[in-house]
């Protein structure tokens, strides 16, 4: 027989929706329970640019200074290198929110500390290795779901079921929801690099070479750097070999010719297939799909996670209240959609606009020679473009405040694991 449980709430995937979710339900008084299928958050290479949208929301909870204590690197402006040719697009101090940077924290950072501050609140609970499997329904309302824990077999009765269990989501393909392809013309080749000892200042994010770019991100002891390559492009990148890749990375960015030979193995190097997708509904009664499980988005700007947690913030200000109440409406998960679709749609549009017209053309070969892109160049010579570009990188295009109920304070994890 399987073990059962009875929540309001029960959350699929322990991701930055997941854990934001059920953050915000518990914190609003609805019994939340979330199903992890990992063991732990140690996992390299997920998304992890932590924009002001999202510290700005740290801070509406009385947590942005605790969380500013995990290791980060704060990014103060956005800048690349192109073949040889420094631009700063912008920076983030026009923006009217607390913290004016993107934070970069390593994800199993920034879930840990959104997990721990939820297991303050007596009406949270977290289920680690515990895989969602499928579905419970009931008379065509969906109820629950099935699970394999660490001790067998599991099964969530919930009121509300939320479906944040990623780009491969296994509950919206259970639900039988709509996705629409939009596609994405590039991958990513994910590595690391060593880093030197010493302060690292603010270094440039995007470096470009003959037919190549490279985007590195400040680790602290190593750089997490990303190769884009056009898609489908990876296994010839690689049948090349190591030193060919080396060499590459080395011409791209000269500064890490020297560490580079610190990279052993191809085998080190992850791909990351790029894909820019959304449902076109959100919702089944009983049911609601929230983050990249809803809308995959491009790696450009960085904003996937940023919208994950947007999704998670409008779900608990529209919905927790009445949940909790115990008067939720199935009507009214459709609200979470409306609210959320014109900023992915937005977002979506934007990326793939970059990802044809900007990154496609300078991975040609030669095609990142020229210098610096000119839209690039027009925005870092006009202040005000500047400042609407920090604004859509850095708060997006319609940025969610906290105003679901607190009827349990949350309280700062006291120190990281």
């Amino acid at each position: 027989m399987p073990r059962t449980m009875n929540v309001d709430c029960c959350v699929v995937g322990g991701g930055p929706a997941g854990a934001m979710a059920g953050l915000l339900f518990a914190r609003a008084g609805c019994r939340t329970l979330v199903l992890e299928k990992h063991a732990d958050f140690l996992r390299d290479f997920r998304g992890d640019t932590v924009h002001p949208s999202t510290l700005e929301v740290m801070h509406e909870l009385g947590l942005l200074t605790a969380f500013l204590e995990r290791p980060h690197q704060p990014m103060r402006h956005l800048s690349g290198v192109f073949a040889g040719r420094p631009l700063t697009v912008t920076d983030f101090s026009s923006l009217s929110t607390v913290a004016r940077f993107i934070a970069f924290m390593p994800q199993w950072h920034f879930l840990d500390f959104l997990t721990g501050a939820a297991l303050s609140l007596p009406t949270f609970a977290i289920e680690m290795r515990a895989e969602a499997t499928g579905l419970i329904e009931e008379e065509g309302r969906v109820v629950g779901v099935r699970a394999t824990a660490a001790d067998g077999r599991l099964e969530v009765r919930a009121q509300l079921t939320i479906a944040a269990d990623g780009r491969g989501s296994v509950l919206r393909n259970a639900a039988g929801l709509k996705v629409e392809d939009i596609g994405a013309p590039i991958d990513v080749l994910w590595f690391r690099v060593p880093r030197e000892p010493g302060p690292s200042g603010d270094e440039p994010l995007l470096n470009t070479g003959p037919g190549h770019i490279v985007i590195t991100i400040d680790r602290g002891d190593y750089d997490q750097c990303a190769l884009v390559i056009l898609k489908g492009e990876a296994e010839r990148v690689k049948a090349r070999g190591l030193h060919a890749f080396r060499r590459t990375i080395g011409e791209t960015v000269p500064r890490l010719a020297s560490r580079i030979d610190a990279m052993t193995s191809l085998d080190d190097v992850r791909l990351l297939t790029v894909k820019v997708d959304r449902l076109t509904s959100w919702s089944r009664p009983g049911l609601l799909v929230i983050g990249d499980a809803a809308h995959a988005m491009s790696p450009v700007g960085g904003v996937g996670i940023n919208l994950a947690i947007q999704d998670a913030v409008a779900a608990a200000n529209l919905l927790s209240g009445s949940l909790a109440a115990g008067g939720l409406d199935d009507r009214a998960l459709d609200l979470v959609r409306q609210r959320r679709m014109w900023p992915v749609k937005a977002t979506q549009a934007m990326q793939v606009a970059i990802q044809s017209r900007v990154i496609a053309p300078m991975l040609a070969p030669g095609g990142a020679m020229a210098g610096p892109p000119l839209p690039l160049r027009i925005v870092a010579a006009v202040p005000w473009l500047q400042r609407r570009v920090a604004a859509l990188i850095g708060l997006g295009v319609r940025p969610e405040h906290v105003t679901s109920p607190e009827r349990h304070r949350v309280r700062a994890p006291s120190r990281a694991v």
